[in-house]
């Protein structure tokens, strides 16, 4: 059989309300006590009456307990919002995204000169001094590129001179012999040239003239 829970109730006549108060009261502050004893567990207790009289109970510091709970409170609660609200913020965030690339696409088409039939003439004036600006920084970091690569040339002009120097600073080599050749020195082939052409040759030429004559 299932007993039924008995509904609780606040008790109508004061004088049994009373002695319930002050029974309930002391077994609570005494549970309370044994809790951290036993426990080693950090307690504070506080009770109002009916009638505003204060009862307390503190395993340490009242205040500094109290003051540990509000920290843990404080840093226990997060910011939590609501699936519709967290919505509704993603779509402005978006849509303020989207109107700023609207802006910048708009610009930008401006600054290449299109789109500035709608332009009035200041919007013209202040596109004409944005350009300008941009030419003046675009050709101040040419000759910026420029100048760095004058002074890289420079450099390496410099280390080049620097080791050509050094080379030429260095003893040379000897310079190598000739290579020998089998050809008779110059004297001996001028001297057989002289004596081929000399007059008292030994070589007898006959000149025929006519029919030549068989032996």
């Amino acid at each position: 059989m299932v007993r039924g829970k008995t509904q609780m109730k606040r008790i109508e006549n004061a004088t049994s309300r009373q002695v319930t108060f002050s029974k309930r009261r002391n077994g609570l502050l005494k549970k309370a006590f044994e809790l951290s004893v036993l426990c080693d567990a950090e307690v504070a207790l506080i009770i109002f009456s009916p009638r505003g009289k204060l009862y307390e109970f503190s395993s340490s510091c009242m205040q500094d307990t109290i003051e540990r709970y509000r920290r843990n409170t404080r840093s226990a609660q997060p910011l939590q919002r609501s699936d519709e609200q967290n919505m509704q913020n993603l779509k402005q965030e978006t849509a303020s995204l989207m109107k700023k690339i609207e802006l910048l696409e708009a610009s930008k088409r401006k600054l290449m000169g299109e789109g500035l039939g709608s332009c009035s003439l200041e919007e013209l004036q202040q596109i004409e001094q944005q350009l300008e600006k941009s030419v003046s920084t675009v050709r101040a970091r040419k000759n910026q590129v420029y100048k760095n690569q004058i002074e890289q040339l420079k450099e390496k002009e410099k280390a080049l001179l620097a080791e050509n120097s050094r080379l030429s600073k260095q003893p040379q080599p000897p310079p190598l012999p000739p290579p020998p050749t089998n050809d008779p020195p110059r004297e001996n082939q001028n001297q057989a040239y002289a004596e081929s052409s000399s007059p008292s040759s030994d070589v007898v030429t006959e000149l025929f003239i006519g029919l030549h004559r068989s032996c």
